[in-house]
């Protein structure tokens, strides 16, 4: 029997939403009404922003792959649920990295729960490339997926880096983001055209 995409998609939308909202929830105010009050909650506003962006970057990636998908398994549902629960520790490891104004083990620490939402994206590709077939859709989209590959050695790289270097680690995990951040338009192009 084949299984419809729309809930999978629906649930996935309101997931990522209450993500951004207890992040934004965890930001605290500061006490003071001049600009040296701000000073404090920089670093927490910094986590914030990148995380924001993370988490809009898999909910555009996220919404493409399914635009190529035609259907999905009961596999996919469960890998669906592991990318997300990876995504809903983001709340955590940004207040940890933030508070702690960018330490060693904070800043490792978020760059774990990256990488392993980036495994968990790719599993979930796997997934879904495994029921479409090797000359589906989505695989053709997806071709070489260098992005894809490189994220996950940058993330390993800037969790060593914390330990020694953490603005080195900050800098490699803002790099990946904007390396996603810039449109990958080869799922558009082809679900263009074959529609």
């Amino acid at each position: 029997m084949q299984m419809g995409k729309s809930r999978l998609e629906a649930f996935s939308d309101g997931v990522l939403a209450v993500i951004i909202t207890i992040m934004v929830l965890e930001m605290k105010a500061p006490h003071g009404e001049q600009f040296a009050a701000l000073a404090p909650v920089v670093p927490a506003f910094l986590s914030y922003v990148l995380s924001f962006l993370y988490v809009g970057i898999y909910w555009n990636n996220h919404h493409h792959m399914f635009q190529a998908a035609r259907r999905v398994s009961g596999g996919v549902l469960w890998a669906n649920l592991h990318l997300l629960f990876w995504l809903s520790l983001l709340p955590f490891a940004t207040a940890w990295m933030g508070e702690n104004h960018f330490a060693a083990l904070p800043t490792a620490g978020y760059g774990v729960v990256l990488l392993m939402a980036a495994v968990a994206y790719a599993l979930l590709q796997q997934r879904l490339v495994a029921i479409e077939g090797p000359q589906s859709l989505l695989r053709r989209a997806l071709g070489a997926d260098w992005k894809g590959r490189a994220s996950p050695l940058l993330y390993l790289l800037g969790i060593a880096a914390s330990f020694a270097l953490p603005a080195l680690a900050q800098a490699l995990y803002a790099f990946v983001a904007l390396m996603w951040l810039v449109p990958d338009r080869r799922i558009e192009r082809m679900v263009d055209d074959e529609a």
